[in-house]
């Protein structure tokens, strides 16, 4: 089981009504959710960073022809 932690957060009623309302969920689940794709797009930022920056041995003609 994944460990938990119990917190308070003050929000705005309306931006939680409509929270849950995008998810089909209810409190907790949206707000993981929520804090998923934030973690989620933090991590696409850091690896959009490192565009250009790595040199890979496979040329891209090559991925291609495996993909066939």
């Amino acid at each position: 089981m994944t460990k938990t932690q119990k917190i308070t957060a003050h929000l705005p009623a309306a931006l939680l009504r409509r929270a849950c309302a995008a998810t089909g969920k209810g409190v907790t689940e949206t707000l993981r959710l929520g804090l998923d794709l934030l973690a989620a797009a933090r991590a696409q930022d850091e690896l959009r960073g490192l565009r250009g920056k790595l040199r890979l041995g496979i040329e891209i003609e090559t991925l291609r022809r495996d993909r066939r």
